[in-house]
């Protein structure tokens, strides 16, 4: 009995000098997401747990987190090195992110087959120069016109279509005919159009575009602005139709888009023109159960092509898990999720075979003609211009804005903007 307890002791001593064979705990990931409308945000919840359920060895933390705040979420992050490991936000200041070093190279840690799916004038809005990619490409938007189909019809207006779109000239005399006094006391109770112009920096910009417009110029390897013809064209337009053939509505100076709403519903705006693909679901969700309404496509200056930023997934430098942060944005991104992501905020998927898919080829809520614009899409120069964002803020938005209420001329502006921002430029390009 004595030699069996003995024998006993000895193989419990023994067993206990191993290791025990814990099991391997799932990585945790933080995620920051943006989405902030119900639909996007019930398709960014899904996809999330989608990728906990197919990868059990990583686990999702969802986190939201608002569009006004993040610039200041993120930079107090990095700052404190206390940073999600995965978040979402648009390539502009993705791209100044990665210029301070606090990001992490995504070019050999995405897959191929994603690599090759979306589209290539996405990734151009994340990739530095020397290859480094800062960010996965996953939503994008266009501008496009919503219209009134019953106000067209009322006043013989021909619809422009994908394959023969609108001259600019030919959209302002279409809403030049749209503008109506009705009663005849010299304001119109009908307008054409009205254009969202309270922060008009990111319409002109990227309006601009198509008229070979690009503001930013590189000289000796460094970015200067210049502001010529091809700049003033949209600009003299904008100003023509306020205060000369006046048929874009005034109260369009001072209002963000979502407040023209009520006077597209109501009909005194026959169309709104430069305005986020985005628009349509509220349009389609709160107008009038009766209102007519439709999408045309870009209108065409030189080009129908038009700046856009993305909307982005990035990992930061600081992220001690990127190997998992790389495969949870691959399985957020697939081709099925980037479909319902995009759905679900009514703007584009980047993957290409994504957006051949429905909902986008859809006449419905003018998907089809909506869809149609991305192949126009393309990244401004001014998205990896070094201090933009402080240019932008104390230069183009300022001096745009004194332009559209007639305190400017558009020379006047042209030289100020040059002036000005040259100044700022040069602190970034020395």
């Amino acid at each position: 009995m004595k030699s069996t307890l003995l024998v006993s002791a000895a193989l419990l001593t023994l067993v206990s000098s191993f290791p025990a064979q814990a099991q391997t705990a799932p990585v945790k990931l933080r995620f920051v997401s943006l989405a902030w409308q119900t639909q996007a945000i019930a398709a960014v919840k899904d996809a999330v747990a989608g990728c906990d359920a197919a990868n059990k060895n990583i686990q999702v933390d969802y986190q939201q987190v608002s569009w006004d705040s993040i610039q200041d979420y993120l930079t107090t992050s990095f700052q404190a090195k206390n940073v999600p490991d995965v978040f979402h936000y648009e390539s502009t200041p993705v791209m100044e992110f990665a210029a301070q070093g606090v990001l992490t190279d995504l070019s050999k840690l995405i897959p191929a087959e994603m690599k090759t799916d979306i589209a290539p004038g996405a990734w151009a809005t994340v990739t530095a120069e020397g290859g480094a990619i800062y960010g996965v490409p996953f939503l994008w938007e266009s501008l496009i016109t919503i219209y009134n189909k019953d106000l067209f019809k009322a006043a013989g207006i021909r619809v422009p279509t994908i394959a023969k779109p609108w001259s600019w000239a030919e959209f302002q005399a279409a809403s030049k005919k749209l503008t109506v006094d009705k009663n005849g006391d010299g304001k119109p109770e009908q307008y054409g159009s009205a254009f969202g112009l309270r922060s008009p920096t990111n319409r002109i910009m990227n309006l601009a575009l198509g008229f070979g417009g690009d503001y930013f110029y590189k000289d000796g390897g460094k970015y200067v602005m210049r502001v010529g013809d091809k700049e003033k064209a949209l600009l003299k337009i904008l100003m023509d139709m306020q205060y000369t053939s006046k048929s874009a509505a005034p109260e369009g100076l001072t209002a963000q888009s979502p407040e023209l709403f009520s006077g597209f519903f109501s009909g005194k705006f026959a169309m709104l023109p430069g305005i986020g693909v985005w628009a349509r679901q509220t349009i389609a969700e709160t107008g009038p159960k009766n209102l007519n309404w439709g999408v045309l496509p870009p209108i065409k200056a030189t080009t129908q092509e038009q700046g856009s930023a993305t909307q982005t997934l990035s990992i930061p430098a600081a992220s001690t898990h990127k190997k998992e942060a790389t495969q949870f944005i691959t399985c957020f991104v697939s081709r099925v999720n980037n479909g319902k992501l995009a759905a679900g905020d009514w703007l584009f998927p980047t993957r290409q075979s994504s957006l051949r898919g429905a909902p986008f080829q859809n006449e419905a809520n003018g998907w089809r003609v909506a869809s149609a614009s991305a192949k126009y899409l393309t990244m401004a120069p001014y998205q990896e211009v070094k201090g933009y964002t402080e240019v932008k803020n104390k230069v183009l938005t300022p001096t745009f804005q004194q332009m559209l209420a007639g305190r400017l001329s558009v020379d006047d502006a042209a030289k100020q903007i040059e002036q000005q921002g040259n100044a700022i430029l040069a602190k970034y390009y020395k």
